[in-house]
């Protein structure tokens, strides 16, 4: 037997010459998979073992490409474990490649090749769910390509709440922009009404003549044309390591409601005065606090999250529409839902030393008795356009502690779009068609209560 041996490992776009011995090769915690999730937000590597993992990272900066290496105790080296990480998907946007070796024993090393300069976040989550032990490589850019990969990427993170109640002048910029879009000849702003509990909490101050009169030389203000715009938040849910509800087919949750999303704000985009932001594009993991943080900094109005319902039982059926309850969930179904809604960050994956931080600053609930009541109205809405194409499994908006609809101070729903669970209608769910009409009907439901209220007075 050749006591002293050198073996390659060779990976799409690089290799690691490493010298081995036979007693070298780590024994320890079996692999159970390794998944990856490239996305322009970040890239998210997985590796999923029956035993927790020690680790530690570093980068090779003086390499070529730029390197970041991850030494793992405890993690025994395979054939089947060098297949799967050097399995690199080759539109990556962060990685170019990666490959395993057995660096001294005991310890296995993983190295990246990367494509441009990363801010990593290596973490190990517990098991979950169907999960065992993960240890999750979340690749962030330095340099973020939009405004939404720099709020996943947390540069913002400290910064999300003060700048979100620092950013109007207005104690209610909602009805500032609706009042204008229902009347175009209206004037384009009015009274503030005081949001606080208080004695003028049912009644605005009205303008003296003085106040109304314009100076002569003063120049009519301009405003641009975002500041006319109603922004929505269309909220594919589940996404990356969370694939949501699971139907008899096999059809994920978060594949169908994605797509859906993409059509609801293709239809909000074309629209006169709206435009839609996502808070995910692709099939990637967004956390709860990541998705309000979104909506605050886009200075959303609106936040519709996209859901598809699921039952243990295959025959229950029919579209719902959800809102935040300050007081408890209005059914046990609805509680139920919540609970497993609410759980997308245990199964999706969250760094625990970063979660506290977001919790602290998005998800704090601003909700208030007007922005429940115009929920509930947005929700009722949508509802009946839902009525038209899909029966209904609950004929009036439902309420419970969605962490998701918490934060963000502005009217926000949950549509269950339809059970996937259900075989024909995860039949639907999958139909073009099915899922055009489905996005047309919640733009319906918008437009209609945009008409219907444009007061917004706020309720003490």
């Amino acid at each position: 037997m050749e006591f002293n041996r050198r073996r390659l490992i060779s990976a799409a776009g690089g290799t690691l010459l490493l010298s081995l011995a036979p007693w070298q090769i780590a024994s320890g915690a079996k692999l159970v998979n390794v998944r990856m999730w490239p996305a322009e937000e970040y890239t998210r590597v997985t590796i999923e073992t029956d035993e927790p993992l020690k680790f530690k990272h570093f980068f090779v900066r003086s390499a070529s490409p730029l390197r970041l290496v991850i030494d793992i105790e405890g993690l025994a080296l395979t054939e089947r474990v060098k297949r799967l990480i050097a399995d690199v998907k080759p539109d990556d946007p962060y990685i170019s490649a990666m490959r395993i070796g057995q660096f001294k024993p005991g310890v296995v090393r993983l190295v990246m090749d990367l494509k441009a300069d990363v801010k990593p976040e290596v973490f190990l989550l517990k098991p979950f769910a169907n999960y065992q032990y993960r240890l999750v490589f979340d690749i962030y850019p330095v340099h973020p390509k939009d405004e939404i990969g720099a709020i996943l990427a947390g540069s913002q993170e400290g910064n999300l709440l003060t700048d979100s109640l620092s950013s109007s002048n207005s104690e209610d910029p909602l009805a500032d922009v609706l009042a204008g879009l229902a009347n175009p000849n209206a004037p384009k702003t009015r009274p503030a009404l005081s949001a606080s509990k208080g004695k003028d909490d049912k009644a605005a101050k009205k303008p003296s003549a003085k106040d109304t009169q314009t100076p002569a030389k003063s120049a009519p203000a301009k405003k641009t044309q975002s500041e006319d715009q109603i922004i929505i938040v269309v909220d594919p849910g589940h996404g990356g390591e969370d694939p949501g509800a699971i139907g008899r087919r096999k059809t994920q949750e978060k594949v169908v409601v994605l797509q859906i999303a993409r059509r609801l704000a293709k239809l909000i985009s074309a629209e006169p005065g709206m435009k839609a932001v996502l808070t995910r594009n692709s099939d990637h993991f967004v956390s709860l606090g990541g998705r309000v943080a979104i909506a605050r900094r886009v200075k959303a109005h609106l936040l519709v999250s996209i859901h598809a319902d699921a039952w243990v039982k295959s025959n229950v059926r029919g579209s719902s529409v959800f809102a935040l309850s300050q007081k408890g969930a209005t059914s046990a179904a609805a509680r139920w839902l919540a609970k497993n809604q609410n759980e997308s960050d245990l199964i999706g994956g969250v760094n625990i030393s970063t979660v506290n931080k977001q919790v602290a600053s998005v998800l704090v609930d601003m909700t208030s008795s007007w922005t429940i009541g115009y929920s509930l109205g947005l929700g009722t809405a949508v509802l009946q356009e839902l009525r038209a194409i899909n029966k209904l499994h609950k004929t009036a908006v439902e309420q419970a502690g969605f962490a998701v609809l918490k934060g963000q101070g502005i009217p926000s729903i949950l549509v269950e779009t339809a059970f996937i669970s259900n075989p024909s209608e995860e039949q639907l769910l999958k139909n073009a068609n099915h899922q055009q009409k489905l996005a047309r009907a919640i733009l319906t439901g918008i437009k209609k209560q945009l008409a219907a209220d444009t007061t917004l007075t706020r309720q003490g």
